[in-house]
């Protein structure tokens, strides 16, 4: 037997369907920050793509005259192999150093959590219905002033905002006491003025549920305002007054009050058949708060490739100087830290200098695959033949040869 004021509104309205609704399962700035994490990792492949010596291929490895690298990671290819993988489709780039695959394998984490986030909130938006509801408590009622509320003229709902002193509810004792129009003088003009529509009803709990429940254009906006109990008087020093109290625990504790209150308010021939699978049901946009996570993932993942492209330029840088001094055993050590320093910036140098080009001439040119040597084969007009048949003709296969070049 307890109960409370509560705020009696029209149900809301279906919300329209819009044209990008698709866009709804993320927040704008998760939109925002994923095209800025795009941007970033594709600017980051193609840099360090550049400056990662195993991304430098010869096109043709057992060619030794060759003099030009080719890299896969044009600034185009970069973006293409970004947007490529973020879709889950496939790609024919292939990163092939240790750095540049940390930054495809942790794109590929951001991806899927991604991908996956959005397909499961969009199933939420899809099935979940959206309204629109222009309060959901007594605070967004009392910070607005185009849907005006009041409550039944002389009542215990009235007397309640009068002698508050909570500061919610003294401001809105103040719009009310200046708008002597939003008082009504009776529960059934209430109801007819919440009907009409731009107009919140502050009632008790008892008759609003009794009003929802036989009505379905009404429903309850947030929770309750406060908390009482109905009792029954008795004169002072009574003999009544513990007989009937314990009574109504009795009751209590049996159900029966329950039992009659389901019996009078719910009763299925007379209470509204709404449907209510959806009452408590919503979807919200993820925000930075459920997966802003995956992006400092993918951050420090960007730094640990950073990191692994500079150690692999400078132990290639290392190797290629010690390689080019191997045939001279007099060279003391500052000449080997002043050949090592001239060559990591050569390297430098031509990895910045091919903007345009998706080649560049080669440092060090070192054989990966061979293939044999030539074996001629002759057409088949330089074939004799007798009588229009083809004379088997014993051919010798020349040597395998690889040419390697230096490694």
């Amino acid at each position: 037997m307890n109960l409370g004021i509560g705020i009696l509104f029209k149900l809301p309205k279906n919300m329209p369907v819009r044209l990008f609704s698709f866009m709804s399962p993320l927040a704008v700035d998760i939109w925002l920050y994923v095209l800025a994490a795009y941007v970033l990792v594709s600017s980051t492949m193609f840099i360090v793509a550049r400056f990662s010596p195993y991304e430098w291929q010869n096109p043709h490895p057992c060619v030794t005259e060759s003099d030009v690298m080719e890299n896969q990671f044009s600034l185009g290819n970069s973006f293409w192999f970004t947007i490529v993988t973020l879709m889950h489709q496939g790609c024919d780039l292939n990163p092939k150093a240790t750095s540049t695959r940390i930054i495809g394998a942790i794109w590929w984490f951001f991806t899927l959590i991604m991908i996956s986030s959005y397909t499961a909130n969009l199933a939420a938006f899809l099935t979940v219905e959206r309204m629109i509801t222009p309060i959901e408590s007594v605070e967004d009622l009392a910070e607005q002033s185009k849907i005006s509320y009041g409550t039944l003229e002389g009542g215990s709902t009235m007397t309640f905002f009068r002698d508050s002193k909570i500061e919610t509810y003294l401001k809105m004792w103040r719009y009310m006491e200046n708008r002597p129009s939003v008082f009504v003088s009776s529960y059934e003009e209430g109801v007819q003025r919440v009907l009409e529509g731009n107009y919140a009803f502050l009632m008790e709990s008892t008759m609003l549920d009794y009003m929802v429940q036989r009505d379905c254009n009404l429903t309850q906006v947030g929770g309750l305002l406060d908390s009482k109990g109905y009792g029954i008087a008795t004169p002072m020093g009574s003999p009544w007054r513990d007989k009937i109290s314990l009574a109504i625990l009795e009751l209590q504790e049996k159900g029966v009050i329950q039992m009659l209150y389901n019996k009078w308010w719910k009763s299925p021939g007379i209470t509204c058949s709404r449907d209510d699978k959806n009452k408590d049901g919503k979807a919200n946009a993820l925000g930075v708060d459920n997966i802003g996570g995956v992006f400092v993932v993918l951050m420090c993942g960007l730094a640990v490739a950073i990191l692994t492209a500079i150690a692999e330029f400078c132990w290639n840088s290392k190797k290629s100087a010690q390689s080019a001094r191997r045939l001279n055993d007099g060279y003391t050590h500052g000449y080997l830290q002043q050949s090592l320093c001239a060559e990591m910036a050569e390297e430098l140098r031509f990895a910045v200098k091919c903007r345009a080009s998706r080649q560049r001439p080669a440092l060090r040119r070192q054989c990966s695959k061979c293939i044999p040597g030539t074996t001629y084969v002759p057409a088949a007009m330089e074939v004799p033949q007798e009588n229009g048949i083809m004379q088997m003709i014993e051919m010798r296969k020349s040597p395998i040869n690889f040419d390697c070049g230096d490694s």
